[in-house]
């Protein structure tokens, strides 16, 4: 059995009606449980449950502080290559965009690696377009070989492979997969993927379980917010992190909840999706799986991303660049999306401080 088994259980579910259906006292049932099921976690995310969002909030923070203590880590994203073989209306690398493209040599993954490092990183997530004829396999293995002189921890953002490939980026040093199914709605899905190998949605989904059965160590999911209905898109990935984590129990399964940015792309129907339905998908995600990881990237602004940390975040981005080799040749500022929290290194390590936690480098290592 996929995920995918359990997506289509839904897929004639009217979605209006199932939030509307859900009570007050429902939300109430659910926040009294140590336990969620899937049902609970839809209760917590429907419009009944904002009058609960402080109640939400303070479960969320003592479940975080039991699992994770005060400790956030810091990451790094480094792009690689900005090549790409499909046309997706919600990305600046969509193929049909007239942009400049490049892909960085070992000497230029050297250089930018070392700059990152010297910032006190010591987790690196690497991402490229989906062009696997460019980026490819053995590409990734030059550049693992260069990386793991300065990182301790590796993360990929690529395009969805197979298990043999991942099993190999495992073996050459990879231990985190991101891969975002970027709508869980097969029928929206399909239209903003207008061309190319990503247009497979069931592939797509059905990647991180190649991961994990390749022996990835970690996992993180998300949906992009905005390509659909909030409510929708965030009861799925939920239910996708369980399903991961059930099947693979010694898997580290985390989320993301990435928000539609400014881009140099076509997509324009654009859902709603407030800084209050953000903070009620992490808090309802946290209580739902109180040991999941809760990312939260510089799609945010820097205000927002502080207000935020008590409530359940594990991981920062920080000293961002969303444009190839963007850390130490300024000169390619064509990002993916344009980033909404500018802050280097220091300046993050200073406010996670000033919210009473303690910025760390390190959550884990190869012996």
């Amino acid at each position: 059995m996929t995920f995918l088994t359990e997506l289509e259980k839904y897929q004639s579910t009217d979605w209006n009606a199932f939030w509307q259906g859900i009570s007050a006292a429902r939300v109430q049932t659910a926040l009294g449980k140590s336990f969620l099921n899937p049902e609970d976690y839809a209760a917590l995310l429907s419009p009944a449950a904002v009058p609960f969002l402080e109640a939400m909030a303070q479960k969320a923070h003592a479940l975080s502080l039991q699992h994770f203590g005060k400790t956030v880590l810091l990451y790094s994203p480094m792009y690689l290559s900005n090549f790409c073989t499909n046309t997706c209306t919600y990305c600046g690398f969509n193929a049909a965009n007239k942009i400049p493209r490049k892909q960085l040599t070992l000497a230029e993954v050297e250089t930018e690696a070392a700059a990152i490092a010297q910032t006190g990183i010591r987790h690196i997530l690497i991402l490229t377009g989906d062009a696997p004829g460019k980026a490819d396999v053995a590409y990734l293995l030059g550049c693992l070989q260069v990386l793991k002189k300065h990182f301790l921890s590796i993360a990929i953002e690529i395009y969805a492979a197979d298990q043999a490939d991942y099993a190999r980026l495992i073996a050459g040093g990879v231990d985190q997969l991101t891969l975002y199914q970027e709508t869980y709605n097969p029928r929206i899905y399909d239209q903003v993927h207008l061309k190319g190998p990503k247009k497979d949605f069931a592939y797509r989904l059905a990647a991180p379980e190649r991961a994990a059965l390749a022996g990835i160590r970690a996992v993180n999911l998300g949906a992009l917010l905005g390509l659909d209905v909030w409510r929708r898109e965030a009861f799925f990935t939920g239910l996708h992190a369980d399903f991961l984590q059930a099947r693979f129990p010694a898997l580290e399964v985390s989320l993301s909840a990435p928000r539609m940015r400014p881009h140099a792309g076509t997509f324009a129907d654009i859902q709603p999706v407030s800084d209050t339905d953000i903070v009620q998908y992490l808090l309802a995600a946290r209580l739902f799986m109180p040991r999941l990881g809760l990312t939260l990237s510089t799609r945010e602004n820097a205000d927002f991303r502080d207000r935020l940390l008590p409530l359940g975040i594990t991981r920062l981005s920080a000293g961002s660049s969303t444009a190839v080799g963007g850390h130490t040749q300024p000169e390619n500022n064509i990002g993916q999306f344009e980033i909404a929290d500018p802050r280097n290194v220091p300046e993050m390590q200073a406010a996670v401080r000033a919210a009473g936690y303690q910025p760390i480098f390190t959550d884990w290592h190869a012996i």
